[in-house]
């Protein structure tokens, strides 16, 4: 559901949050994020362009986070690089669909709005204070092992 693109822009202000207000270079972010150099200097000026970061020219230059961690939403940054598609009317332009959403748009715009409030209720210092976990492992459903795995 979101693009390449928005991906990386979040994994670039998470990274610029973990820096402080420190001025951190195109290229560091790139490769400590795992993306092409030139692919995130374009998001970074993205980001630049819609507030969320600043960027400085020169030897001490960089970008850094323009808004502040707990104040900044996941869903700002998207709406700053692709914003959702909101679905409110028919995209086939079906006259008979004129009046509401046909069921399969219906549930394409309920799962669209699902998206959008959990990222609005999301801000990136959440994001910096959750731990990780490892893959394959929940610690949500972490139920007792099965008479299997007992002995």
């Amino acid at each position: 559901m979101l693009s390449r693109t928005t991906e990386y822009a979040l994994r670039a202000v998470i990274y610029l949050a973990k820096a402080g207000g420190e001025n951190t270079t195109s290229q560091s972010i790139a490769n400590a994020t795992v993306v092409p150099d030139g692919y995130m200097s374009k998001v970074l000026n993205t980001l630049a362009r819609a507030g969320l970061v600043t960027s400085q020219r020169g030897p001490s230059g960089g970008f850094s986070l323009a808004v502040a961690p707990d104040k900044l939403t996941m869903l700002r940054v998207v709406e700053a690089v692709e914003p959702l598609p909101r679905i409110t009317s028919c995209p086939l332009e079906l006259n008979e669909h004129a009046i509401g959403l046909c069921p399969l748009h219906a549930v394409l715009a309920e799962l669209v709005n699902g998206v959008e409030a959990r990222l609005q209720g999301t801000t990136i210092a959440d994001l910096l204070q959750q731990q990780t976990v490892p893959l394959g492992r929940t610690t949500r459903c972490d139920f007792p092992p099965g008479p299997e795995a007992r002995g």
